[in-house]
């Protein structure tokens, strides 16, 4: 069956404070999107990337495919509003009715496990998220007023995302809402059931200064 990672990385990264988008930032003199890319094509070599760009940094993008993966078939494509546009910019890349995993670009350190485990599952589940329980108290905001939930009850929700094509695109003809923060959510909408599997402590969204120290160090033990 053909797959397929859509790599989302349509921000422009603003927390990081860099001068370019993160996933263009360099870790070991590598950008950051590279070893997400490599990541993928451990997993499985086969896999088609699609990867979602900022339309003002393609010509970037695709100066760094061409140094880095020469012989690999990766699609660039650009952007939208939001993060629902972006991942539906990227599905319309997508010819033939496959496996689909949407992941952030700059959840860099996603595992070749991870990946794998995801593409296993989703043959008899057909809508995997990995998910990682927390660590700390949480509480629910309503209104003025705050209450304590168990964390025992929540998950932290991490990428890949991975469904059959054929149904998330079909989810994201959806008009689009505010709710839908992830793919899981758009797919929920639809009518699917989501599945959790578990996710990576490692897999961690590189968004803020200090998570480029914390990915240096995970490279650095693997």
């Amino acid at each position: 069956m053909k797959k397929y990672a859509v790599l989302v990385a349509g921000g422009s990264g603003s927390r990081m404070k860099a001068d370019v988008p993160k996933q263009f930032i360099l870790l070991k003199n590598k950008p950051l999107l590279v070893y997400t890319i490599e990541s993928f094509l451990k997993a499985d070599p086969d896999i088609e990337i699609i990867l979602v760009l900022p339309e003002l940094y393609l010509q970037i993008g695709k100066e760094i495919i061409a140094q880095f993966f020469k012989d690999n078939n990766i699609i660039i494509t650009s952007g939208g509003a939001t993060r629902f546009h972006s991942v539906k910019n990227g599905l319309m890349q997508i010819q033939e009715n496959g496996i689909v995993l949407v992941h952030d670009a700059v959840r860099s350190m996603v595992s070749v496990d991870l990946i794998q485990r995801s593409l296993n599952e989703v043959l008899n589940k057909k809508a995997i998220i990995p998910a990682i329980t927390s660590k700390d108290s949480v509480r629910i905001i309503d209104g003025e007023k705050n209450k304590s939930i168990s964390r025992d009850t929540v998950m932290l929700v991490q990428t890949p995302q991975t469904f059959y094509s054929v149904d998330l695109k079909k989810a994201f003809e959806l008009e689009y809402n505010d709710s839908f923060t992830d793919e899981a959510s758009v797919m929920e909408a639809s009518g699917h059931q989501i599945y959790i599997i578990t996710g990576d402590e490692n897999n961690i969204k590189i968004t803020h200064p200090i998570d480029l120290i914390i990915a240096e160090k995970i490279l650095d033990n693997a």
